[in-house]
């Protein structure tokens, strides 16, 4: 993290000719990545701040992901308060934090001790009731998400904890009729064995998509979504290239994740909605189709799967 405070953000692409969306990012969580000092004592930007930026280059809309309950809260705040008509939201309880709920304390396989916090104090039930009650009351929420599976982060504990969670959600986004927003990661197996067998929504969007071609075949003979992010840049993912050419372009959308994930060059930078930009560019060119058609259609899929904004 301080490696990303002294690099700052990446710069700005070019324009794109046709306006995408962002469909996976993390305001609340920009934030917390820059500091005045890192910024040459300039302000932190807002909210609005990065929305702006992201509009001048042609990322003009955006879905605000929250996905533990502090960040939950804060979301349903902007969401009513925004007047910019560019933000959407979607509300979860992440796997990792299922777990948390859940009263799990073991280490998992990456090898890190359990920090719970006092949010997670809170029952899993009851965390996800709350995530219910904010999708059921706000008309800005359009998806559960992101929610799924974390085998990297948690033991068998934990992973009972997470598939309990991940079939709540499932079964609240079929309930309400939202998109469903999935968090897989070494979880393939597991994600798609829960959404067969419990019946996937109709709307189902694999986000920061990290599987293989195979995989990637399934999903479309679904009709699964599946969304990429700074990864598909990176050198040595040449099994997210080859899944981004299995596909349907009407089936792809594209994330920052940010303040995660920026695009190859700009690795450890913190990312923000700009960004995808560099991103929808490098799906252009493993596609090898023009920039404006595969803009155009990203846009097109985000309403489809989010609605209007």
């Amino acid at each position: 993290m301080a490696r990303q405070r002294e690099r700052g953000f990446p710069p700005d692409p070019e324009p794109l000719p046709v306006a995408v969306v962002d469909n996976h990012t993390h305001l609340d969580a920009i934030a917390g990545v820059l500091d005045e000092r890192s910024l040459g004592g300039a302000p932190v930007p807002t909210v609005d701040d990065h929305l702006a930026r992201a509009a001048a280059v042609g990322v003009d809309r955006v879905v605000q992901v929250a996905c533990e309950l502090p960040s939950i809260d804060w979301t349903d705040a902007l969401l009513r308060r925004d007047v910019s008509g560019r933000i959407l939201g979607a509300v979860a309880i992440h796997p990792n934090e299922a777990v948390l709920h859940a009263g799990v304390r073991e280490v998992g396989p990456d090898g890190l001790e359990p920090d719970p916090l006092a949010h997670h104090a809170v029952a899993l039930d009851d965390a996800v009731a709350r995530v219910a009650q904010v999708a059921r009351d706000n008309p800005r929420v359009r998806a559960v998400g992101e929610t799924g599976m974390d085998l990297f982060r948690t033991g068998p504990l934990g992973e009972v904890a997470q598939r309990e969670s991940f079939r709540a959600h499932v079964a609240l986004a079929k309930e309400l009729g939202l998109a469903l927003q999935i968090h897989d990661r070494d979880a393939h197996q597991q994600v798609i064995d829960v959404l067969l067998a419990d019946g996937a929504p109709e709307r189902t969007v694999f986000h920061c998509y990290s599987g293989d071609e195979e995989m990637a075949a399934l999903a479309a003979e679904h009709g699964w979504y599946l969304s990429f992010a700074g990864p598909i840049t990176y050198p040595r993912n040449d099994h997210l290239r080859a899944a981004l050419r299995t596909v349907p372009l009407d089936l792809v959308l594209v994330e920052t994740d940010a303040p995660y994930l920026p695009p190859h060059p700009y690795r450890g930078r913190p990312s923000a909605p700009y960004v995808v930009a560099h991103t929808v560019r490098a799906v252009a060119e493993v596609l090898e189709r023009p920039l404006a058609e595969v803009c155009t259609a990203v846009s097109a899929t985000s309403e489809q799967v989010y609605g209007p904004w």
